[in-house]
């Protein structure tokens, strides 16, 4: 049975790789049906893997073996909420030893330029919580880190009660991991200055 939403991502001949990738590291995560070209076509020919079906932690996904020239962006990232440090470690470290890199505040690009944040629930919470002050600290602590650090973001919660609340400055290149200049927290997140 065929999903009725299926996400779509482009790859430059190397879907299977990816999606076997996705398969051995995130739980809840599988390689389907691969379908070959009936035919030839711009990047490549008749009987070549063109459309891989897999499933990345219950989403429905299709990897495209559309060619060179089309790359993923930040526009689009898979967030992995996480229980524990050692499972952010873990997954964390999966990507950025297969080829992937490293950007900040939890977010990680794989080899493939795939974005992923692999954000702890310790962090959505303390973001989100409604004392200001606890969010801000939080938040702060988030904006010096590229892997999210979960200790470091539970003391920043402690110390929220008996240390001045600071907004945090944004990074030297402008804010986590981009060049845009806008800061890109993990999650939905609420505007901690009502609360």
């Amino acid at each position: 049975m065929v999903s009725k939403n299926t996400i779509c991502l482009w790859y430059n001949g190397d879907a299977e790789e990816a999606a076997q990738f996705y398969a051995k590291t995130f739980p809840d995560s599988a390689v389907g049906d691969i379908f070959r070209a009936p035919g030839d076509y711009p990047s490549g020919k008749q009987g070549d893997p063109l459309v891989v079906a897999f499933t990345v932690m219950g989403i429905a996904c299709i990897g495209l073996n559309g060619g060179p020239g089309v790359n993923h962006s930040d526009a689009f990232s898979f967030q992995v909420a996480t229980d524990d440090q050692a499972e952010t470690d873990r997954l964390w470290n999966a990507i950025i030893d297969n080829g992937g890199r490293e950007s900040e505040c939890g977010w990680c690009k794989d080899k493939w330029g795939l974005s992923w944040q692999i954000t702890p629930r310790v962090l959505t919470a303390a973001i989100a919580d409604p004392d200001a002050g606890v969010a801000r600290r939080a938040f702060e602590a988030m904006m010096t880190m590229r892997k999210i650090d979960i200790a470091a973001i539970e003391a920043a919660r402690l110390a929220a009660a008996t240390l001045p609340v600071a907004f945090p400055q944004r990074s030297r290149n402008g804010r986590c991991g981009s060049r845009s200049g806008s800061v890109r927290p993990p999650g939905p997140i609420r505007d901690s200055r009502r609360g």
